[in-house]
C-alpha cells in the first residue's frame, strides 16, 4: 500500500501539471469557467489540509503526554531535550549560512525586475516588525484549548510538557488519562490512515491550481532563481545527510527509503503540517520510539525548519541586491542572528518565512516591498524548503534515537509482509509501545 500511494502522488502530480497547463491554455483568467475550474482545484486540497489540520492538535498532545509520561525519569526528557536544542542550534547556523554563502555566490537578484512599488505594497499588506519579548511571551499559552483550536504547536508542546511531567509525577491516579492519550493516539493514527488516501487528489488539485493560474512560463521567468536554490537545498540535503550517516551509518539510506511519502506530501502541498501524521508512522517504522518522536518531531517543527531558515537569508539578500543595496559581510552577520532568532516558532504562521523576512527587512531599513518579487513563485520555493524541513526533522529525530541508544531495527515495508494479516496494523503499533524505561 506505502509504495502505490507513493505512485499515486507522484502521478497526481504529473497530472496536476498537464490539466493545469492545458486550463491555463485554454481559458482566460477573467472567465467565469477558469474561476470554477481553479476554485475546483482549490477545494480538493483545502479539504485536506483542513483533514491534516485537524489531526496535528490532538496528535501532537497524545504522543507528547504519553512519551513524558511514560519516561519516568526527568533527567532523561532534559537530556534529550539539550541534545535536541544543540542539534537544532547547529543546523540553523548550518542553514542560514550556507544560504549567505551561496546567494553571495550566485548573485540571483542582480538584474531582478522590480515590480510597481505601491503595488508591491499592496500584495504584501501589512508588515508587523518582529518582537522576540512578544514572541517568548506568546510561546506560553494562556488557554490550552485556544492553542489546541489554533494548531499553536508551540503553546501545545509548553501544555503537553507540563501535563506529561504531571501525569508521571502522580502515578497510578494518572494512569486512565495516560490510557486515554495511548488511545487517543491510536485513534488519530487511524484517522491519518483514511485521510491519506485522498492526498494524492490533494496534490491533484494544489499543483493543477497553480500551474493554472501561473502556466509554466512563470517558471522560465525566475529560472535562474529557482535552480541556483534548489542546488543550495540540495546542498544542504547533502550537509545534513551526512551528518546523519556520521551517527547512522548506512542505516540513513533506510531513512530516506522511509520518509519519501512525507517528503512527498510536504513537496507537493508546500505544508509541513500535512506531512507531519505521515512522518509519525513512517518514523515509526524506522525504529524510532514513539516516546522519542513524540517529543523532538513537535518541538523540531517549531525549532528545526532547516529549508525555511535557509530560504530566509536567500531571500533577504536576494532583495537587497535586486534594489542594488550593498550589504556588508558585519551587516549579514547581523541579519544571520536576527534570522536564527526570528525564524523560531514559525511553523503555525501561514506563509510564515515571509513574514520573517519582511520583519527583517523592516529591521534593516531594506525595501520591504521587494517581497513581491518573490511573491510569484514563493509557492514553487516553498515546495522545496518545506521538503527540507521534513529531512531536517527525520535526520534529528533519528539521529537522536540512536544518541540516546534507542534506536531499534527498522520493520520491513508491508508489501515484504505476505504472511501478515490485512487487518494487521503496521503503522505506529510499536512506537505507542512506550512502557520500557529510558
Amino acid at each position: 500500500m506505502d509504495r502505490k500511494l507513493t505512485w499515486y502522488i507522484f502521478a497526481g502530480m504529473m497530472l496536476g501539471v498537464l490539466v493545469g497547463y492545458g486550463v491555463h491554455l485554454a481559458l482566460p483568467a477573467d472567465d467565469p469557467w477558469f474561476v470554477s475550474t481553479t476554485n475546483s482545484f482549490r477545494l480538493l486540497s483545502d479539504i485536506f489540509l483542513n483533514l491534516i489540520k485537524l489531526l496535528v492538535a490532538p496528535l501532537v498532545l497524545s504522543t507528547i503526554v504519553v512519551g513524558i509520561a511514560h519516561m519516568g525519569d526527568s533527567s532523561a526528557l532534559g537530556r534529550i531535550g539539550v541534545r535536541a536544542l544543540t542539534w537544532f542550534i547547529t543546523a540553523s547556523f548550518i542553514s542560514i549560512g550556507l544560504g549567505l554563502l551561496m546567494v553571495n555566490l550566485f548573485q540571483p537578484g542582480v538584474g531582478a525586475p522590480i515590480p510597481d512599488a505601491a503595488d508591491a505594497a499592496r500584495m504584501v499588506g501589512d508588515v508587523k516588525k518582529l518582537d522576540p519579548w512578544q514572541f517568548t511571551l506568546s510561546i506560553f499559552p494562556k488557554n490550552a484549548l485556544e492553542a489546541l483550536a489554533t494548531n499553536n504547536i508551540l503553546q501545545i508542546l509548553v501544555f503537553s510538557i507540563f501535563a506529561g511531567v504531571a501525569l508521571s509525577a502522580i502515578g497510578e491516579k494518572g494512569a486512565p488519562l495516560v490510557r486515554g492519550a495511548e488511545a487517543l493516539a491510536e485513534m488519530m493514527l487511524q484517522i491519518t490512515g483514511y485521510v491519506m488516501r485522498f492526498a494524492p487528489f490533494a496534490v491533484f488539485g494544489a499543483i493543477a491550481n497553480v500551474v493554472a493560474s501561473s502556466g509554466l512560463a512563470i517558471l522560465a521567468t525566475y529560472f535562474e532563481l529557482l535552480v541556483e536554490f534548489y542546488v543550495s537545498l540540495l546542498l544542504l540535503w547533502i550537509v545534513l545527510l551526512t551528518f546523519g550517516w556520521v551517527f547512522l551509518r548506512q542505516e540513513i539510506w533506510k531513512l530516506i527509503r522511509y520518509i519519501r511519502e512525507p517528503l512527498l506530501i510536504a513537496f507537493s502541498t508546500a505544508s509541513s503540517e500535512a506531512a507531519l501524521p505521515k512522518m509519525f508512522e513512517q518514523l515509526d517504522r524506522f525504529g524510532v520510539p514513539r516516546r522519542i518522536s513524540g517529543f523532538m518531531l513537535p518541538l523540531g517543527y517549531s525549532f528545526n525548519l532547516d529549508g525555511s531558515m535557509m530560504y530566509m537569508s536567500f531571500a533577504t539578500i536576494f532583495i537587497a541586491q535586486a534594489y542594488g543595496i550593498d550589504l556588508s559581510i558585519s551587516t549579514q552577520i547581523l541579519i544571520l542572528l536576527t534570522l536564527m532568532i526570528s525564524s523560531k516558532g514559525i511553523a503555525a504562521v501561514p506563509r510564515a518565512s515571509l513574514v520573517v523576512i519582511t520583519g527583517t527587512l523592516a529591521q534593516f531599513g531594506l525595501p520591504v516591498e521587494g517581497v513581491a518579487i518573490i511573491l510569484a513563485i514563493d509557492q514553487f520555493l516553498d515546495m522545496g524548503r518545506t521538503a527540507t524541513n521534513v529531512v531536517g526533522n527525520a535526520v534529528a529525530t533519528s539521529v537522536i534515537t540512536k544518541w540516546e541508544g534507542m534506536l531499534e531495527a527498522p520493520e520491513p515495508p508491508e508489501m515484504d509482509l505476505p504472511h501478515a494479516p490485512a487487518d494487521t496494523p503496521h503503522h505506529g503499533t510499536r512506537g505507542l509501545d512506550l512502557r520500557e524505561d529510558i
